[in-house]
């Protein structure tokens, strides 16, 4: 057993699809390998990862692959033998076909269910490792999660397609090369090293050197330990400035992708620029060129910023702290002049603006939109307790900075502007807050809007985007969803249900579509919206660790709120652990099947006259001994209780159905014992319907 290396050196690789493509690309190696039998049981592969290479070292790997028993159908054996047991023309030809050679003697002879075939037992001898390794590595690079693929053409004259054109290309086993092949390129043991501080080639010893070797050459192979080395610097860097870094994964993983070898440094600009809004600064250095800007222990954002060079400077990094505070110098000064220029124009008076941006071909320009967020968040304010002129104010100006030249500039700033314009005007604070919240939550876990208004406004917004696009047949459909529609269902149910709103979901689907139909072509499709929401409703409770059953023994009930579901599954979840939980989720199985097939035979209330069995008096004083305390705690929204007091009613229950026919031949007695059985669903049935708990 040996260890396996193989890396293929090219031009600079996207770094923002490195980490997946190194990882892909060992993954599919020994995936293809140990398919072919070449791997051992403690085989292991480590992936790397760096800007002008993609590698993997497979641990344990055998120069040949084990032969394999094969067993091969033939032919019927009335088709492929004659009488005297020889073998006929038609087995002989399909013999020869497949490279067979044996006599019919040595053949087995199987029943496969309908008639006698014929099978061959071979054996398929192994295969030298340079075959497999050949296989493995042609598939493995077809099956890569190439961004964009990019053609070149050979020395030969060919054309050949990769992420990046390909340099060299390393195949060792142990300290042996590989006799393999890739795009034209015959594999050996030289490779390249660091752009400017490695020039010469460098040879690789072995595989198991690799690593050490790539680092004498000033490259770190290995991504996460590259990623690791330079979030280690970047802290201790700030800590020597007394400063908070900040430092978003993506930003990390990019940088760790662009740098062969990561050394920390850092720079400054000048303290003017800190009059522009600190999100507008941030992005600048994040986006354009890179660096992680640092914060002062009080949260405040400083003038100095670190920046991940792969130059080990013999000055001590003079000329590059220099060189990067004139770059960013002229990046910020835009920033300044983008925001200098805003301000001398009141957002209010880029409202108008918007008629010339176009939403949706269907749905009219970004000024009409506006007037139905409007409208939509105007009622929904007088219904959630917040200012309906507030509401209206912000919903008017939400949109306006998409005319300002720093959201034109920085898209991602949207409402995070508005919210600086709208204060640098003297708007309602609330009002300049619900410009920026009203995007919120952007994504999966994100802040819920912080106000009523801010909440009016980022309701309306979602709603207005999803009555609109569902009403000209906008739906999203399998992966696709182009409008995010799902990402707005899932904000709205939980600002209905995190904030508890006095506001039914029932309520909000009707006021925007309302709303939404004065707009030309748009349907009324509230039956399919209010699914929608039902379907990722459920999704998202299932994501909180509650059953399916659970779940949609909630939602068949309809709460009018969807505040009430929480609380009303986490009672659900602790009915369960319930000894009596069972046995009563299946009794109101079999009341719900009974009450189905007599629709229309209850009656109003339960005739105590009427009751003679002595087990239906016993679940009648049963019923209504808990009933007013059910009553109760419903109505105080204490539901575990309510589910709780339940447990007693299971005895009565369980001797009802044992002792008492339901379908009494007297009219009278059935249709009373029927009342009863409803009445008891009723009981049940309050928190959840219980029968959908049944097994």
């Amino acid at each position: 057993m040996a260890t396996l290396l193989i890396e293929i050196q090219t031009e600079e690789l996207p770094p923002k699809a490195l980490e997946n493509l190194s990882s892909a690309f060992a993954a599919s190696l020994f995936d293809s390998l140990k398919e072919q039998g070449f791997t051992a049981e403690d085989s292991k592969v480590t992936a790397f990862g760096a800007p002008r290479r993609i590698a993997a070292e497979v641990t344990a790997i055998s120069e040949r692959s084990p032969d394999k028993p094969f067993r091969q159908k033939l032919v019927p054996a009335k088709i492929g033998l004659d009488a005297d047991g020889n073998a006929t023309a038609a087995l002989k030809k399909k013999m020869a076909a497949l490279g067979i050679e044996c006599e019919p003697s040595q053949l087995a002879v199987v029943n496969d269910g309908k008639q006698d075939q014929l099978y061959y037992d071979g054996i398929k001898p192994g295969v030298l490792l340079a075959e497999g390794l050949q296989a493995a590595l042609d598939k493995a690079v077809k099956q890569l999660p190439i961004p964009k693929v990019m053609s070149y053409q050979l020395e030969d004259g060919r054309t050949v397609e990769f992420v990046r054109p390909v340099k060299h290309l390393v195949a060792l086993l142990d300290d042996k090369v590989v006799d393999v092949e890739l795009f034209g390129l015959k594999a050996g043991r030289d490779t390249r090293g660091h752009r400017f501080h490695c020039k010469a080639p460098v040879e690789i010893t072995s595989a198991e050197s690799y690593a050490k070797e790539m680092e004498a050459a000033k490259v770190i192979p290995s991504f996460d330990e590259r990623r690791n080395k330079m979030v280690q610097e970047l802290k201790d860097a700030a800590k020597r400035l007394d400063a908070e870094i900040i430092m978003p994964q993506d930003l990390v993983n990019e940088v760790t992708a662009l740098t062969e070898w990561p050394v920390v440094y850092d720079s400054s600009f000048d303290e003017e620029f800190l009059s522009v809004p600190e999100e507008c600064l941030i992005l600048t250095m994040q986006q354009n060129q890179k660096y992680f800007a640092l914060r002062d222990q009080n949260g405040k954002l400083k003038n100095r910023f670190l920046l991940v060079s792969q130059i080990e400077a013999t000055d001590g990094g003079d000329a590059i702290r220099s060189g990067n505070a004139r770059v960013v110098r002229a990046r910020l000064a835009d920033a300044k002049f983008f925001y200098d220029q805003d301000k001398l124009q009141p957002l209010e008076s880029r409202v108008s603006g918007l008629s010339n941006v176009v939403y949706h071909n269907k749905l009219g320009t970004q000024l009409e939109r506006s007037e139905r967020v409007r409208k939509i968040a105007q009622q929904v304010a007088k219904k959630i307790d917040a200012d309906p002129k507030l509401a209206d104010r912000a919903a008017m100006l939400a949109k306006a900075d998409l005319r300002t030249l720093m959201v034109g500039e920085f898209p991602e700033l949207q409402g995070i502007m508005g919210e600086y314009y709208a204060e640098h005007d003297k708007e309602d604070a609330k009002v300049a807050l619900a410009i920026r919240e009203h995007y919120q939550p952007r994504y999966a876990g994100d802040e819920l809007p912080s106000t009523r208004e801010s909440l009016a406004v980022a309701l309306a917004d979602k709603m207005e985007t999803l009555a609109g696009l569902f009403g000209i047949g906008q739906l999203p459909t399998g992966e696709k969803d182009p409008f995010a529609l799902r990402r707005h269902a899932l904000g709205v149910l939980r600002m209905l249900m995190e904030k508890e709103l006095p506001l039914s979901l029932d309520d909000l689907i009707q006021i925007a579509m309302q709303i939404e139909m004065t707009a030309p072509g748009v349907k009324d499709t509230s039956d399919e919206l209010r699914q929608f929401f039902s379907d990722r409703l459920r999704v998202m409770l299932k994501d909180k660790g509650y059953s399916a059953h659970e779940v949609e023994s909630v939602i068949e009930v309809r709460p009018e709120l969807l505040s009430d579901i929480p609380k009303r599954l986490k009672a659900v979840h602790d009915f369960m652990g319930m000894p009596e939980a069972e046995s009563l989720a299946a009794a109101n199985k079999r009341i719900e099947n009974i009450l189905k097939k007599s629709s229309g035979e209850t009656g109003s209330e339960v005739d105590a006259t009427l009751l003679v069995e002595p087990e239906e008096k016993a679940l009648y004083e049963a019923i209504s001994k808990v009933e007013p305390k059910l009553g109760a705690d419903y109505s105080a929204g204490h539901y575990d209780a309510v589910l709780k007091e339940l447990a007693p009613l299971k005895a009565p229950v369980d001797a009802f159905f044992d002792k008492v026919m339901v379908n009494a031949e007297d009219p009278k007695l059935k249709r009373n014992r029927l009342t009863l059985l409803n009445e008891l669903h009723k009981a049940m049935n309050k928190v959840a319907k219980l029968s959908c708990l049944a097994s």
